[in-house]
């Protein structure tokens, strides 16, 4: 998710139609995100098309160690959710034309916004592009490569994802085996809270996403906090390509925020 903007920390919506740019706790958001992923071999990286993404993305991989120079593909796909008259007003606001409608405000559509379905149906397109992408860079691979010299064993995994023992990965997801199989794509997708929660909710309610044990149902319908980081591992089979096995190590993953939360919390006192 990208970082904080002052439209945030006033909590104010900004949609598709407030085109804010992050604010300095925002790129310092983006810049502990960028050192927490600074080992990561990413082969590609995707960014909403909206300014605070494109800053986070351009932020985190300009501290990466291994491909500074990787082009960020900007996608309208990844775009915050839709909020229509709701934009640029306080989220309060959403929550009282909610109630006046006698709906819940997770669920509740503003006059010219996009319904959770809507929202969804953008993430399966996304994603199911992502998967045929993750498929054609298998074939190439097996073609400019050798099986050997191709593979990817459990330790040469722990080296591309150094960052799973934050997360936890052997003791929430201890089912999973799929580390040790071959690796054709690594890719950073950088998008927005409304989004990424209706893109997991997708994981889970219809390709039955693989969780972490300690995982609550709480946690799972969370907007992520600004620059959290989740990690999916996802097995293809290209004759069953919409049909993807895909394992969730960790959900919102924070844990390099806590010097900016310390920092931020120490500048207030001054």
């Amino acid at each position: 998710m990208c970082g904080e903007t002052r439209y945030n920390k006033d909590k104010i919506l900004q949609g598709q139609g407030v085109d804010e740019p992050l604010s300095d706790t925002g790129f310092r958001q983006a810049d502990a995100a960028g050192v927490f992923l600074s080992n990561m071999k990413f082969t590609h990286v995707f960014s909403s098309d909206l300014l605070r993404a494109k800053q986070t993305a351009a932020t985190i991989i300009g501290k990466n160690k291994f491909c500074k120079d990787l082009e960020i593909k900007y996608d309208a796909r990844l775009r915050e959710r839709k909020y229509g008259i709701a934009e640029g007003r306080p989220l309060t606001d959403l929550k009282a034309m909610a109630k006046a409608a006698g709906e819940q405000c997770p669920s509740f559509t503003p006059s010219g916004g996009e319904t959770l379905n809507e929202v969804r149906e953008r993430a399966r397109d996304f994603f199911e592009f992502l998967c045929q992408l993750a498929v054609e860079a298998g074939q190439n691979k097996q073609e400019t490569h050798s099986a050997a010299s191709n593979s990817l064993g459990r330790s040469e995994v722990q080296s591309v994802f150094p960052w799973t023992d934050h997360c936890g990965e052997p003791e929430l997801n201890s089912d999973y085996s799929g580390a040790s199989k071959q690796l054709d794509a690594n890719i950073l997708v950088v998008s927005h809270g409304a989004y990424m929660r209706n893109w997991f909710v997708y994981f889970v309610s219809d390709l039955k996403c693989t969780l972490p044990k300690t995982l609550t149902k709480s946690q799972l319908s969370s907007v992520s906090p600004n620059t959290g980081v989740s990690h999916f591992v996802i097995e293809l089979d290209k004759e069953k390509i919409l049909r993807p096995e895909i394992n969730c190590i960790c959900l919102n993953q924070d844990s390099h925020l806590v010097d900016v939360s310390a920092e931020c919390a120490t500048s207030k006192m001054f």
